[in-house]
């Protein structure tokens, strides 16, 4: 025995060999084989290395009925699990082959295998019942049949095969019939006449053996009793009946009707009828027959997947003494109907799924099946609705859910997908599994600002940590990769400077320079508000440029920029301060530039402390200028906008203070009745809130025409004198009249110094181009009752002129930046300007660009970005209006 299985087992490895080398993966191993018992080297025949099976979990996926196999995690052979019993598992199907889905992951890869489970002789042969009655009339001739019922095996093949013995006796031998229609019929043949008197009973064994090595048997009683009289047996009009049913009959169908014939008269014809099941075994409660009619009904249910033929034998028996009977047989073959859905089962799943995944990624593998057959069994599938995933076939009735499409988990976080089943029966059924197959998340998306270019405006002298503005970066990634942190760049930032001869050469004295936009502001990490870090001064900072970088928490991080122009709006913060008269010495021009700070720093009105002298001719006419006050304010606009009164003397003097233009001039022409002396006190006003001011002594002195000539003479090319002119007045006068050439050459002096005038004022009304800097984001026009307010007298090159005519001045500006260190190249795009982040609370404010010839730009460096995404392009930082316009 032991030899014949080894022999067996060699014959099966070279089977499977054989299925390795056409492709597919075959094994075969005999049923009732022992746990353990190694079907094949499943790793090996894979392809796979040792210890790479459980490395990689090579595992059996099951399939409906329990396969009784494993496989070995440390070998990766294929081993018997369970009991294997052919018959269980197949039945009288031959061959018997077990389809298994082996898979194997990191990658995941399916691979299928057949296993054949062959037949042993393990089931003996089994009669209907262990006794049966028979009953012989004695006028029975010899020849006569009596069918019996066959034995059944469970095996098959050769182990099937039954071969039948009867016990010896002279009256009864067997007869085995076998025809293409009805298979095997067994008989019992009468081989000579019986006498009851002599043997009333005849008790026979049938043994029936199998054609198994060793051969099993089974056997059955035959009781025969002989009957007497009545010699003539029913007869059917024909010996099998084929009959079709389909599966869905409904109970009480007429399956057939038989009619038996019987020559004997009176009860001795009166016929019965009956029913035997000879196969299936289960079939005894689906068939009826009604015993005077012989009408066969449908009492069950038929069912196409469990029995598709039946085979019943029909008994009709006469009333005689004893009774006789005939035999017919009616083979019954259920027709299948489309009454299966298609099975939609899903073995694997993989999920999430990485929005990288690339395309052909397995996402699911699912089994489909119909238990119908022929075109009802067979199913098609697709996926619904449209989607990234596709099915490809893998095995009969297997199918893969692939990636057919690249994912973006930002535009669909989660996909539903239905796979469908139909068959092709009519009317076609329909099954579906939904899966939910969610996408993760991968860092593909940078932080993005809403604007490219911000624009804030913040007052002077903020409190330090007051909130100017709040930035928000949008990251459509999730968790981490969308956790957005805020930080100010490093770059430089520059302050406007305090003349506009330092914007023309820039340098770091007070009020310029480049200091990093760290140490101004600061940008909360998380919430992306921006904070001043210290108050800002409008005469130090005007315009800051910087740019926020937004960086996520990804891994590689993403970030994105958006540049932040900061605008200081300015306050009244600077009281006026009054300059030396025009053609003073450098030192007085010190002197009245270091009044000016003070008065900045003293934050109040400003005195003069020096007495400034003007002289006017007797007789000078009404509206002759006799002197001009120059004050200067470090603040802008209305701030800045100066105007002149004439506080002391009060009432109707002769003299007058132009309004805006701070001339002195004489309000009626002048007589001796004015005194030769007067004392104006003239207070200076800016157009703040709260007006800051400061105060002139104006002292004039009555002189002759001649006199008051050489005054102004020697007021032109001398320093500004700080004494009364009494004594020197009169030896001046003295000298003229005494010495002619002195006088010819005072007046050729002052011939020259006014076509000097003259030459500088052709030069100073001639038109010429305003001096502009390129368009930028923003530019802001303010004006006032009079038409216009300067900017600011410090950085206008026309209000600091010489005495002339009241004008009206136009003072257009916009942000500015101071130049780039060398080497820093100007940016070449400007973007469109962007809506203001900050108001400003009682200033009227109207945008617009001015389309005049640029100056240079001025921009401000910033640092290379470390992240994967470039900042957004930087706008070039915009110039200011540097000269007035003039009606």
């Amino acid at each position: 025995m032991g030899e014949r299985c080894r022999a067996a087992l060699r014959v099966l490895v070279l089977q499977a060999a054989w299925a390795l080398a056409g492709g597919q993966v075959r094994y075969s191993v005999p049923e009732e084989a022992e746990a353990g018992t190694v079907v094949g080297r499943l790793a090996q025949d894979l392809g796979l290395e040792a210890g790479e099976a459980e490395a990689r979990r090579l595992r059996l996926v099951a399939q409906g009925r329990r396969a009784s196999v494993e496989v070995s995690g440390a070998s990766g052979a294929l081993l018997v699990s369970s009991r294997l019993d052919r018959e269980e598992l197949c039945g009288k199907s031959a061959p018997c082959a077990l389809r298994l889905e082996v898979l194997v992951e990191r990658p995941l890869r399916v691979f299928h295998v057949e296993l054949e489970v062959t037949d042993i002789n393990d089931n003996a042969p089994i009669f209907p019942a262990a006794r049966k009655n028979l009953s012989l009339s004695e006028t029975s001739p010899p020849g006569f049949q009596i069918p019996l019922e066959g034995a059944s095996d469970a095996d098959i093949g050769s182990n099937a095969q039954l071969a039948y013995t009867l016990s010896y006796s002279e009256h009864f031998s067997l007869d085995l019939q076998k025809t293409e229609e009805d298979g095997e019929s067994l008989f019992l043949v009468l081989r000579k006449p019986l006498d009851r008197e002599t043997i009333p009973v005849h008790r026979l064994v049938l043994t029936a053996s199998d054609g198994g090595r060793p051969s099993l048997t089974g056997t059955m009683e035959l009781v025969i009793s002989v009957l007497d009289v009545n010699d003539n047996a029913p007869q059917f009009n024909q010996s099998v009946y084929k009959v079709q049913l389909p599966e869905n009959a409904e109970h009480g169908t007429l399956v057939t009707r038989l009619n038996a014939t019987d020559l004997d008269e009176g009860a001795n014809g009166n016929i019965s009828y009956s029913l035997q099941i000879l196969s299936p075994q289960g079939g005894r409660d689906v068939f009826r027959i009604d015993k005077n009619s012989g009408e066969i009904r449908l009492r069950g249910d038929l069912d196409f997947e469990e029995d598709s033929l039946y085979r019943l034998q029909v008994d009709a028996t006469d009333q005689g003494n004893p009774p006789l009977s005939g035999h017919c047989k009616v083979v019954l073959e259920v027709l299948d109907v489309n009454d299966n859905a298609p099975e939609v089962r899903v073995t694997s799943l993989s999920v999430p799924v990485s929005e990288d995944a690339a395309v052909g990624t397995v996402v699911a593998l699912l089994s489909v099946s119909d238990r119908d057959s022929g075109a009802n069994g067979r199913v098609r599938c697709w996926v619904w609705p449209a989607s990234p995933f596709g099915l490809e076939a893998t095995f009969a009735g297997s199918y893969s859910l692939v990636l057919r499409e690249a994912l973006d988990r930002e535009r669909v976080s989660e996909y539903e997908v239905e796979v469908r089943a139909e068959d092709g029966g009519a009317p076609a059924l329909r099954a579906s599994r939904g899966l939910r197959v969610p996408v993760s998340d991968v860092n593909d998306n940078a932080p993005a600002f809403a604007q490219a270019v911000y624009t804030v405006l913040a007052r002077e002298n903020n409190a330090a940590g007051a909130e100017l503005a709040r930035l928000w970066a949008r990251d459509p990634d999730e968790a981490g990769n969308g956790r957005v942190s805020y930080s100010v760049w490093e770059g430089g930032a520059a302050a406007a400077s305090s003349s506009w001869s330092s914007w023309s050469s820039w340098s770091g004295a007070a009020g310029g320079g480049w200091r990093p936009a760290s140490s101004y502001v600061s940008v909360d990490a998380e919430s992306g508000r921006l904070w001043a870090l210290q108050p800002l001064d409008y005469e130090e900072l005007q315009v800051l440029q910087f740019e926020v970088r937004a960086v996520d928490a990804g891994e590689p991080p993403l970030c994105g920029n958006a540049t932040v122009q900061l605008f200081v709006l300015d306050e009244n913060d600077n009281a006026p301060a009054l300059l030396p008269p025009a053609g003073s010495a450098p030192e007085a021009g010190g002197a009245a530039a270091e009044a000016a700070r003070a008065a900045q720093a003293a934050g109040g009105s400003v005195s003069a402390s020096d007495t400034l002298w003007a002289w006017a001719a007797w007789g000078a006419p009404a509206g002759q200028v006799v002197a001009k006050i120059r004050a200067v304010d470090a603040d802008s606009g209305y701030n800045a906008w100066l105007r002149y009164e004439l506080w002391e003397p009060r009432g109707k003097g002769p003299f007058r203070v132009g309004l805006y233009s701070g001339e002195v001039s004489t309000a009626r022409a002048l007589d001796e009745a004015d005194g030769p002396r007067h004392r104006l006190l003239i207070v200076v006003r800016d157009h703040g809130e709260p007006a800051r001011s400061a105060t002139a002594t104006l002292s004039v002195s009555l002189v002759e025409a001649a006199e008051a000539a050489l005054a102004a003479a020697a007021g032109s090319s001398s320093s500004s004198s700080r004494a009364a002119p009494g004594a020197d007045a009169g030896a001046g006068a003295a000298g003229a009249a005494t010495n002619v050439w002195l006088v010819v050459a005072i007046c050729a002096v002052s011939s020259l110094f006014l076509l000097a005038v003259v030459l500088y004022g052709a030069s100073r009304w001639a038109p010429r181009a305003a001096v502009l800097s390129g368009p930028g984001p923003t530019t802001l026009v303010c004006a006032s009752e009079v038409g216009s307010w300067s900017y600011s007298q410090r950085h206008s090159r026309s209000l600091c002129v010489a005495d002339g005519a009241a004008k009206s001045d136009l003072m257009v500006f916009s942000p500015n930046f101071p130049p780039p260190p060398p080497g820093a190249a100007p940016k070449d795009t400007q973007p469109e300007p962007s809506a203001l982040l900050g108001t400003v609370s009682g200033t009227a404010l109207l945008a617009f660009t001015p389309s005049l010839p640029p100056l240079p730009s001025l921009t401000v460096p910033f640092a290379v970005p470390l992240c994967s995404v470039a900042p957004p392009p930087r706008p070039e930082g915009s110039g200011m209006l540097a000269e007035s316009l003039e009606s």
